[in-house]
């Protein structure tokens, strides 16, 4: 008879901060580690705002600053930014490219939301995807030259402005703008002026490597499906584990029923395996059930949409108390920076900078001791590291809203 091991939120929480290179601050933590690595850690830092994945990586580093990371994106071309989980803007490694295409197209089309007449079909969205990918490759385009170089391989029917966005209205292409992304037919390039680009990834081996205008690397060599989703769901029970098919199913806003199934094929097939995790029913990576013994100790500062925040469940835990009210905006993860303290959410907290000067200004929602108020100086200098400018930290209300 199988034993199945017995998972506290403790050891959870230790082992996820562990390997999201988020350890005690009088710890070196992440130090000579490179951004590709943080970034592979986290799976994939979110960069809608990119100044925010900046924090999120050097935070979890003692060295590294923001021009790391615009050096590892836009020089080495070792991270890649396009659409990764929720079809939403992410740094990933460029060597993992495939994985994330494979992983990503292998999840179910979700309905429409869009009226009838705004919709594109299936075929359609087919057309605009391939289309994509032949006018970026070897150019970098503004969405405006992009939309000319669709139409012009589709039909004028892809250029309608009918699609309802921040009130404007865009063209109907723009729908499927984040799938093309998941294939690797796109992905971001350097900004031109004020203006963002767009560039198909460089041909390159799974290894990775630079070339194009981007410096985006590792279309590389497709993978299977099945091959790439069981790789896949480990990595993320390895950073995120244990894990119900419903969580995976919320990070990556997938339907729950296709995640149920991965998650059965996968255990029948060895690849994961099964544990009670606070009394429900989780899995882990097969073979991966060594945790800490001790609880997480320490005192974090984190940006908004900081992949552990989003990622970390149950929500109720990683948020206890006053926090699941103050840092969930509408219940949704990641729209405020949080204070971390001992692995869980305590508090929120709020950046503004001035010139070569950033106020840190933090609101706790529990009492801090000595030792932790020291920590969060510390950590408050260290924001200001990795925006390179001096910072102070205010300890009172942030008055901001979400996003801020």
């Amino acid at each position: 008879m199988t034993t199945i091991s017995r998972i506290t939120w403790d050891a959870a929480s230790a082992r996820r901060t562990e390997r999201q290179f988020l350890a005690a601050p009088d710890e070196p933590a992440g130090g000579g580690t490179s951004v590709a690595e943080v970034v592979g850690a986290m799976m994939g830092a979110h960069a809608q705002v990119l100044s925010a994945a900046e924090v999120s990586v050097g935070m979890r580093t003692s060295e590294l600053t923001r021009a790391d990371v615009r050096t590892a994106l836009w020089g080495e071309g070792s991270l890649v930014k396009t659409y990764g989980p929720r079809g939403t803007v992410h740094l990933l490694p460029a060597r993992e490219l495939p994985l994330w295409s494979a992983a990503l197209t292998a999840i179910p089309t979700r309905p429409s939301p869009m009226p009838p007449d705004v919709r594109l079909t299936e075929e359609q969205a087919a057309q605009v995807v391939a289309a994509i990918g032949e006018a970026l490759d070897g150019a970098c385009l503004t969405l405006d030259e992009l939309t000319e170089e669709i139409v012009a391989r589709t039909g004028p029917w892809a250029g309608d402005r009918v699609m309802p966005a921040f009130q404007d209205l865009w063209p109907r292409w723009r729908q499927v703008l984040h799938r093309a992304g998941w294939a690797g037919t796109l992905c971001f390039g350097p900004n031109r002026g004020r203006k963002a680009t767009y560039t198909r990834p460089t041909v390159t081996g799974a290894a990775g490597g630079t070339d194009g205008a981007s410096g985006a690397s590792g279309r590389g060599e497709a993978l299977g499906t099945g091959e790439a989703l069981g790789t896949f769901v480990r990595r993320y029970l390895y950073a995120y584990g244990p894990a119900t098919p419903q969580h995976f199913a919320k990070w990556l806003a997938a339907p729950t029923g296709w995640a149920g199934t991965v998650f059965r094929e996968l255990a029948a097939a060895g690849g994961i395996e099964e544990v009670d995790f606070e009394g429900t029913r989780a899995w882990v990576a097969a073979g991966d059930t060594d945790f800490p013994d001790e609880p997480v100790r320490g005192v974090r500062l984190l940006p908004y949409f900081d992949a552990y925040v989003i990622a970390a469940q149950p929500r109720e835990r990683l948020f206890p108390g006053a926090a699941y009210e103050r840092a969930l905006a509408g219940g949704q993860a990641g729209n405020y920076p949080v204070l971390l303290v001992d692995g869980v959410v305590a508090g929120v907290w709020h950046q503004r900078r001035q010139g070569r000067r950033t106020t840190v200004t933090v609101e706790p929602l529990v009492r801090l001791t000595a030792r932790q108020e020291r920590e969060l100086a510390e950590q408050a200098e260290r924001v200001g590291e990795v925006l390179e400018t001096k910072a102070e930290v205010v300890v009172g209300a942030v008055r901001v809203g979400p996003h801020a």
